[in-house]
């Protein structure tokens, strides 16, 4: 049985955030999407920190944007790995960054994967469909 798991996107694109939204909508994701506007404020809530409140549970996916104001993705990233509580956390970024160096450095930080942000939310819903998917598939601990 698959429980239901806590999703975090980490994006400053309203428009980004509204179409992930809509395709979890289209797709029949139900997992519950927490929208943080950088990375900084992840963190905060992924801590509880800074007055933030807490997520609970704690996400087990992270769909991630590189370009951000605060801290980018990448800092985040960097950070995120260095925390004990929160380093094993699933992370796909999701950017309109298709920059080699933004790439290898994601993938030094483990992430899951590398996705470029589709242009049509049509290609929006069949990414987050196969996001799903592979989700769905994967046991957690």
């Amino acid at each position: 049985m698959n429980q239901i798991v806590n999703i975090l996107m980490v994006d400053d694109d309203e428009v980004d955030c509204m179409n992930v939204q809509r395709a979890f909508k289209k797709s029949n994701i139900l997992n519950p999407l927490i929208i943080a506007h950088n990375g900084v404020e992840a963190l905060d809530r992924l801590r509880g920190t800074n007055g933030a409140e807490k997520i609970a549970p704690t996400p087990r996916i992270i769909l991630l944007d590189i370009n951000m104001p605060k801290m980018n993705g990448l800092e985040f990233l960097k950070e995120l790995r260095a925390d004990k509580e929160l380093h094993n956390i699933s992370v796909f970024v999701m950017t309109t960054s298709n920059d080699d160096k933004d790439r290898i450095e994601a993938y030094n930080y483990n992430v899951a994967g590398y996705i470029i942000k589709p242009i049509s939310f049509e290609n929006f819903v069949a990414a987050v469909s196969i996001l799903n998917n592979f989700w769905q598939l994967c046991e957690q601990p």
